[in-house]
């Protein structure tokens, strides 16, 4: 039996922070040492994890006493064509350098998460996506190709074009067929480094679907707060945010704003208090009844602002909106948070929407944090995109009530799954695996399973998450 290093296992876990494993950390900072990585698990016969940044809510990056493969150090752009907009990066680039690099020339990610924190490599093995999903689809849409390593060593340059079927399998895969090594992105052209936003509270879940759908045509982003503690009458209420890119003329200062230092968020709230510091002053409000007012105050303040406020904001400002309370994840502890996300046909989401409130009220477990967002379906095999909405819900960890957040995840998810619906697991881990696999009616998983048997026979790559959601690789 041979024995990896003891000097190398760390205590990994999800973004969360609600669940980890002990396992053995490489950093490499080249190709060359990923290959000598993937070596040396597959000598000790132990599975391996790609991991990015560890963005990924739950148990996506990790796996016990497992390698795994932190890509943080592979952090470089190798080129850059400022006239055609596309980059080439390793795959620990993590979208903060990624807009930071291509912004003064013009040009944006068309696709961002709610955190600049993330990296390219994490972001196409979930094929993430954000508030402009139904204008700009998912983050994989913009990859031209990739470079993916798989656990022989070998490296295979795959393209959209050139390969279109394996391209959107690996894409989306949770890094089970191989490691990307390399990443070309498209970039989106801008003329300005602000935004239009405009800002709508909707009474209740009917009107904030309604408004959405309206919106999803004019607008480049389109996403909802919800209260999910209202009920009655008011059951689904919130605030929407409508943003659109300006157009040539319209910025008269566009040269400043699309300077890096005038995205960069502010260390300070109303230049007095370190933003470091709000966790701590947030924390004693992470409680049922504080945090039910707390929602109630925001729909209330955001009510009587007036009906269509509209305003700008940078770039970094609008879409990063994980990042403006720094660690604010810490005020869940000590039991973390878990993050559920569900997508459904436009036809059955007021339905399944408001039944998961619902529940989530008469449960005793209310969601903290809800977002709402439009979506279309994407090209990726294991795909969540859909025509439809997605509502994600945060829910605190109580150690002694642990086992009923997980039940309810199931609860929540099985009126999904009955409309045809679909999950996201770079928030997911909870969900039970049957629930998962039942959302796909084509063959998808099987095909995905084909490509692992040939490209990974010995099934070397492996996560929490994968064994949870796919089931026991024999």
């Amino acid at each position: 039996m041979i024995v990896l290093p003891a000097d190398r296992l760390e205590w990994v876990e999800g973004w969360g922070e609600s669940l980890g494993a002990a396992g053995y950390v490489w950093r490499p900072s080249t190709v060359a040492q990923v290959r000598v990585v993937l070596a040396e698990a597959e000598r000790a016969k132990i599975p391996l994890v790609p991991r990015g940044a560890g963005c990924s809510y739950g148990d996506a990056a990790f796996r016990a006493e497992s390698v795994v493969l932190d890509v943080g150090r592979m952090n470089r752009v190798l080129a850059w064509d400022p006239e055609a907009g596309e980059i080439d990066v390793e795959p620990g680039v993590t979208l903060r350098q990624l807009w930071r690099y291509v912004l003064g020339d013009g040009w944006w990610p068309p696709v961002v998460t709610g955190t600049m924190e993330t990296t390219v490599g994490g972001c196409l093995a979930m094929n993430v996506h954000g508030k402009n999903n139904w204008a700009r689809g998912t983050f994989g849409e913009h990859c031209v190709e990739l470079d993916l390593m798989t656990v022989d060593g070998a490296v295979r340059t795959v393209s959209r074009d050139g390969d279109r079927e394996l391209f959107n399998a690996v894409v989306g895969s949770f890094g089970l067929l191989g490691v990307i090594t390399r990443a070309r992105l498209k970039m989106k052209r801008v003329s300005s480094g602000m935004v239009e936003v405009k800002a709508v509270s909707a009474p209740n879940l009917e009107t904030m679907l309604r408004l959405t759908d309206e919106a999803k045509d004019q607008w480049e982003y389109v996403v909802g707060w919800i209260d999910a503690f209202a009920k009655g009458r008011h059951l689904g209420r919130g605030l929407l945010h409508f943003a659109r890119h300006l157009e040539p003329g319209e910025d008269p200062a566009p040269a400043r704003s699309l300077q890096v230092g005038d995205q960069d968020l502010s260390e300070e709230i109303f230049g007095i208090l370190p933003r470091s510091v709000m966790w701590r002053l947030i924390k004693p409000l992470c409680n049922k009844i504080d945090m039910s007012w707390v929602n109630r105050l925001k729909y209330l303040s955001g009510a009587t602002v007036g009906e269509g406020a509209v305003y700008r904001q940078t770039f970094a400002e609008f879409s990063f909106l994980l990042d403006y309370v720094p660690n604010w994840k810490r005020i869940y502890r000590p039991g973390g948070l878990i993050q559920h996300q569900t997508f459904v046909p436009e036809a059955e989401a007021e339905g399944v929407f408001g039944k998961q409130l619902e529940l989530c009220r008469r449960q005793g477990q209310p969601s903290f944090l809800g977002v709402l967002k439009r979506h279309r379906p994407d090209e990726s095999l294991m795909g969540h995109g859909i025509d439809g909405f997605s509502l994600a819900l945060d829910f605190p960890v109580v150690s002694r009530r642990r086992a009923r957040l997980w039940d309810l995840v199931r609860l929540l998810a099985e009126p999904v799954v009955e409309a045809g619906g679909k999950f996201y697991p770079a928030k997911d881990c909870a969900l039970p695996g049957e629930l998962y696999r039942a959302t796909f009616h084509d063959g998808q998983i099987q095909r995905l399973l084909e490509f692992k048997t040939k490209m990974d026979s010995q099934a070397m790559l492996r996560s929490a998450l994968a064994d949870r959601l796919l089931g026991t690789w024999s």
